[in-house]
């Protein structure tokens, strides 16, 4: 299969605000996940996936409110059980970088148990194969 993405975008309201009247990072990373999930979920059942692993997700700038947050996401790599998505975040009206990172994935039986899900990935423009060999590193 080769690697496809999807969209999904967020509001920043006040609910999502910190103490700083930015995105709180708690928020924007329930945001990321979702977006990663998504992505998985686009492969398999929803209720075979769970995130096991957000690895190195750095916030670049803040986010006041009204800001739109667009996130794309894609599984960039598979194994047995594992599913690694790599997502990127950016302010819809000026594309700016928000935040970026991969997470990790485990498909998993009814009981928690990984289960094999038979997806492969195939990587075929030079952004996948960077992200396929950055995820490979993780």
């Amino acid at each position: 299969m080769v690697v496809q993405s999807c969209e999904i975008s967020h509001v920043v309201m006040g609910a999502d605000l910190n103490h700083h009247g930015t995105l709180f990072a708690g928020q924007g990373a329930k945001w990321f996940v979702e977006a990663g999930f998504i992505a998985a979920a686009n492969l398999t059942r929803p209720e075979n996936i769970v995130c096991v692993n957000i690895h190195g997700m750095q916030f670049r700038r803040p986010a006041p409110a009204g800001t739109v947050i667009r996130f794309v996401s894609r599984i960039v790599l598979t194994g047995n059980t594992r599913l690694v998505c790599f997502v990127r975040a950016v302010i819809s009206r000026t594309e700016e970088l928000l935040v970026e990172g991969f997470l990790t994935f485990v498909h998993v039986d009814h009981d928690g148990r990984p289960l094999p899900h038979g997806i492969t990935i195939e990587a075929v423009t030079p952004e996948d194969l960077l992200l396929q060999e950055q995820a490979k590193a993780l």
